[in-house]
């Protein structure tokens, strides 16, 4: 709600609201009449630290975040809301203000583009703490009443992250979507070995060790229990998108009316 103008006091008027300026100038109670603001504050922030730049099926899970990120935008935009966002990563950070109209969505859409590129200097972007000081920004720059897209494997999710977002849960609506491949659920079931790299070192990884695979199951299910019991003890909407869904139906299903 924001104020809209002050008009003289007439029976059944709540008291709380008195404009008692206006009252002491001419003498004559008067009341502070509020609107509700039209245009919404949309935060679109999508996380492409390093680990966001892996995939084994379908695309990178930062890909699947710069689609689904989109499709936020432009649904902002087309409600009439005002669209910004943060997009970082492990060495990067974009700030962008809300801006009412297309042109505030195709600067979100250029810097994430930007972002979700594979870079040169891929196995060299190894700094952490992407997410805990862009959640902790929002904190700093989210107005009451604004609506919060997080998108994230939430690999760097400590417990700054989530007492920061508790506090924005308080005070905004935010949604928090967990982007994931397939392959960091759960192994392959078979009996060959795996190999995977960074561009600089390789590892294998034997799929017929039941107890190596099942204790990796359990890592990834840890995680993912953390963040559904964080939003649904807070009223966070909470989705999750693997790298080989088709976007737009599953954030359909999260966000219902939005």
């Amino acid at each position: 709600m924001e104020y809209d103008e002050s008009r003289p006091y007439q029976a059944g008027d709540d008291i709380r609201r008195l404009d008692w300026r206006v009252t002491a100038r001419t003498g004559k109670p008067h009341t502070k009449v509020f609107r509700e603001e039209r245009e919404r504050p949309v935060y679109v922030c999508c996380d492409f630290s390093s680990s966001m730049l892996f995939a084994t099926q379908g695309v990178f899970k930062s890909v699947i975040a710069a689609r689904a990120a989109a499709l936020i935008a432009w649904k902002a935009q087309q409600s009439g809301d005002r669209v910004g966002g943060l997009v970082f990563g492990a060495n990067t950070h974009h700030e962008l203000p809300p801006e009412r109209g297309k042109p505030g969505v195709i600067r979100l859409l250029n810097n994430i583009v930007s972002a979700a590129a594979l870079p040169d200097n891929f196995a060299e972007k190894t700094n952490g703490g992407g997410l805990s000081k862009a959640i902790a920004r929002l904190k700093r720059i989210a107005k009451p009443g604004s609506l919060i897209f997080l998108l994230s494997d939430f690999r760097e999710f400590d417990s700054t992250c989530e007492s920061d977002l508790v506090h924005l849960s308080r005070h905004t609506d935010l949604t928090c979507i967990f982007v994931f491949d397939p392959f960091e659920a759960a192994l392959p079931s078979a009996s060959s070995k795996g190999r995977v790299t960074n561009g600089q070192t390789d590892i294998e990884i034997a799929f017929s060790d039941s107890h190596s695979t099942r204790r990796y199951a359990d890592n990834f299910n840890a995680r993912h229990a953390q963040i559904v019991k964080l939003c649904r003890d807070n009223r966070i909407l909470f989705g999750q998108l693997a790298t080989n869904d088709e976007p737009l139906p599953i954030l359909q299903r999260v966000l219902g009316l939005y």
